[in-house]
């Protein structure tokens, strides 16, 4: 059980006007907006970090990038599942900080400024194809699959290179309020994604 390894969901909403060309760029075209404001939240199925147990946790994310997303300078914020050991809390921080190298290595070299990390309640729920995101009093968010031509099947993007996942389901927010270090947001009808997530980072004698 060395290394660390998240599989799970992940969701998030940003304020692309229409669906993020980041995932088909890599970051080289600028979102819609000419900036990039989001939060993300993390349900982990299955996962450890050095032995400890994250199964079951919860992970909410605000994010800012001031351009081009490959360009970094990105202000970032991590809410990590207030039912987290304190080892596993630790360990949240440093695979979503970039510490802990591997899938969310390229935080350590984009991410300019960690706005901060702490425990909060973070609930992430799924209702039939919505899925919720509440942390606390900073983020309100729900996405759900945009419809296509046949109802019952997602429009999905396939064999990216994305960092996230391969697969990235299109969706949109119909909710998506954040309240954090000083964002007021409100992404209600914007761009989202559903991407089902399978990282993993070296055992710490590798990663140092």
């Amino acid at each position: 059980m060395s290394g660390w390894a998240i599989r799970g969901e992940l969701i998030l909403n940003c304020n692309c006007t229409v669906f993020c060309p980041c995932v088909v760029s890599l970051g080289k075209h600028p979102p819609t907006e000419g900036y990039c404001q989001a939060w993300a939240g993390v349900r982990i199925d299955e996962g450890h970090y050095e032995g400890e147990d994250l199964s079951g946790l919860n992970v909410g994310l605000v994010l800012e990038i001031p351009g081009l997303m490959a360009r970094g300078n990105w202000k970032a914020a991590a809410y990590i599942d207030d039912r987290a050991s304190d080892a596993a809390f630790d360990g949240l921080i440093k695979i979503f900080s970039g510490e802990a190298k591997g899938t969310t290595g390229l935080f350590r070299v984009l991410v300019s400024e960690f706005l901060g990390a702490e425990r909060a309640p973070v609930s992430y729920t799924n209702e039939g194809k919505k899925r919720r995101l509440i942390v606390g009093r900073a983020i309100k968010g729900e996405v759900e699959p945009v419809r296509g031509g046949n109802p019952d099947q997602d429009i999905v993007v396939t064999n990216t290179e994305y960092w996230m996942g391969p697969d990235i389901t299109v969706a949109t927010a119909t909710q998506g309020r954040v309240r954090a270090y000083g964002r007021v947001w409100d992404f209600d009808g914007r761009s989202a994604e559903i991407c089902q997530i399978d990282w993993s980072g070296p055992a710490a004698e590798a990663a140092a």
